[in-house]
């Protein structure tokens, strides 16, 4: 399965399903790749502002709300076993993100990885506990 469908059987990503949906970018996630995505699990979602995630996906929003789930993703297939601490990789949105790592806990921009390296037919997921938003 691929990136979108591995999201939509896992169960734990329907709002990030419901974005890539409203943002038209189910096509390019299902595409050749590779990619590596962040994928916020929706509890991450929710912690956001209330309102924020039902504003995000109206149609005028389409610009900022593809930013963000650009911002969660690298051209590229990077398993854990290639992160390392300090580390900056430039996102799909042209934005960089900064991974630490400390005392075995792998972070993207503050947010933790809870599951790393689940395998797609193009690319990886892994897995985040919080939606990362560019500056």
């Amino acid at each position: 399965m691929n990136i979108v469908e591995t999201a939509v059987s896992n169960g734990s990503f329907k709002t990030l399903v419901a974005a890539v949906t409203a943002a038209d970018l189910v096509a390019t996630l299902s595409g050749p790749g590779p990619f590596t995505v962040f994928a916020p699990v929706d509890a991450a979602f929710a912690a956001l502002p209330a309102g924020t995630v039902e504003s995000l996906v109206k149609p005028e929003n389409k610009g900022q709300l593809t930013g963000i789930l650009t911002y969660h993703v690298v051209a590229g297939k990077v398993l854990s076993t290639d992160l390392s601490d300090g580390m900056k990789a430039k996102t799909v949105n042209g934005a960089e993100i900064t991974i630490t790592i400390a005392d075995g806990k792998v972070k993207v921009n503050g947010a933790h990885v809870v599951l790393a390296d689940v395998a797609t037919s193009n690319g990886v997921i892994h897995v985040i506990d919080g939606v990362l938003l560019p500056a």
